[in-house]
């Protein structure tokens, strides 16, 4: 079930044609607090805001960052154009129909179903990556620093993109520095850029990173990586809020968010003292540490079945569309030492070897299987294979439903009597 938070004035008047979505709605008059968010329910899976509400623009920027936003008014290009930049991602017309409705929840049905099981491209329903997305909404809001912690292949450009695209700062640019890769001999030119003629070759004016960043975020990935000179510049520029290109007669100032991240103990190098103790709480105002994969296993079918449909396409003779469990179970036993991304290494090498649409434990690095597996059987006939593959289908539509059968057939594309009869003859329990 959907759960809409409706912003207007006519609430009240507009909860018939959400409660057609099954979903709750919750209205807020113009004169009261101005919290976006009534005192009640706050979790919602997609908001709906009228810009002909007083305080509209404040109570948009506040529930874009928790949600999805469809905006809705009088016809109002100007309106309608201000809206979109400040996180709308929709907007409709007054007045508003069923119909209408209907078919932007549909537009927004992926969406959706993103925010249901993870946050932004961050995906995971396990208790330790829920606590991860509040910390995320938190850190968007703020414009303080974030150190993000965590195992290699855990995701951390990710969380740090995530972070960008819900801040104020989402329509200005997101650079990202490799630390490691960048030598001390051109870090400060490729940070700091140059004057035409500040030394032997500089033949035009360079602007560096960071100049090319202001206004929008910096992410500096692997900073646990960065030498000394490295750290005693990037420590200027957070104290200061300013760059000097190189050959340059005058600092420049530099609105930059700063976020990093390392898979390294920073606190134990500093007590070894090869990260300076200053910058590290300079860069550590908001943590936060990305579990491993093996501490969130609840998450590895969620994440497994997100990258088939990600590679799926890659193979050109046969869709691959689930896996089968007992492939799952082998995965889910899996420590994964390379977290995330070995995942996504392992689903898009299995598509490359599966035979059929489903992915079997054959199909699977030999290192997985902790014993030998039995030869597949021969593929099953056709109209087997296509029975079982019917029942899965139908299962999944009827969760993602949540036990609705108009709706399921609706998504299915088949009437509701045909599904009923397919409920009954595959006996799948509702």
């Amino acid at each position: 079930m959907l759960n809409i938070l409706v912003i207007s004035d006519e609430a009240k008047e507009l909860y018939g044609l959400f409660k057609a979505e099954k979903a709750s709605s919750e209205g807020q008059n113009a004169s009261s607090s101005a919290s976006a968010l009534p005192a009640g329910r706050r979790e919602y899976d997609i908001a709906f805001v009228d810009l002909d509400t007083e305080n509209w623009r404040e109570r948009l920027m506040e529930v874009r960052h928790r949600m999805p936003v469809v905006a809705f008014s009088r016809p109002d290009v100007r309106k309608a154009v201000e809206a979109m930049k400040l996180g709308a991602g929709d907007y409709l017309e007054k007045p508003l129909t069923a119909d209408t409705l209907a078919e932007v929840m549909a537009r927004h049905r992926h969406e959706l179903l993103t925010h249901k099981y993870g946050f932004d491209e961050i995906i995971g329903a396990s208790g330790p990556m829920q606590e991860i997305f509040g910390l995320i909404k938190r850190a968007a809001a703020s414009e303080s620093s974030v150190l993000i912690t965590g195992e290699s292949g855990t995701g951390k450009e990710l969380l740090a993109r995530a972070i960008h695209r819900w801040s104020p700062r989402s329509d200005r640019s997101f650079m990202t520095i490799n630390c490691s890769a960048i030598p001390d001999t051109l870090l400060e030119s490729e940070l700091f850029g140059f004057e035409k003629g500040s030394f032997t070759g500089a033949q035009y004016t360079k602007k560096g990173l960071l100049e090319l960043a202001d206004g929008g975020t910096v992410f500096f990935d692997e900073i646990g990586d960065v030498s000394p000179l490295f750290q005693t510049k990037i420590l200027r520029v957070l104290q200061e809020g300013e760059i000097m290109r190189i050959g340059g007669s005058r600092p420049m100032h530099v609105d930059v968010r700063f976020i990093t991240a390392t898979n390294k103990d920073l606190r134990a190098a500093c007590q070894r003292g090869g990260f300076r103790e200053d910058l590290y709480y300079r860069l550590n105002v908001i943590n936060i540490h990305l579990p491993p994969l093996r501490e969130r296993t609840a998450d590895v079918a969620l994440l497994a079945k997100h990258f088939v449909t990600k590679h799926a396409s890659k193979r050109k003779d046969v869709l691959i569309k689930g896996i089968s469990p007992e492939a799952m179970a082998v995965l889910t036993a899996y420590s994964f030492p390379g977290n995330v991304r070995e995942l996504e290494n392992i689903i898009e090498r299995a598509i490359s070897f599966a035979d059929i649409a489903e992915i079997f434990p054959s199909d699977l690095p030999a290192f997985l299987r902790q014993e030998p597996t039995r030869p597949r059987a021969a593929s099953p006939r056709l109209k087997d294979a296509l029975a079982d593959f019917e029942k899965q289908t139908i299962a999944a539509a009827l969760i993602e439903a949540g036990g609705n059968i108009s709706r399921a057939a609706a998504s299915l594309g088949i009437y509701r009597q045909q599904l009923q009869r397919k409920i009954k003859e595959y006996r799948i329990a509702i």
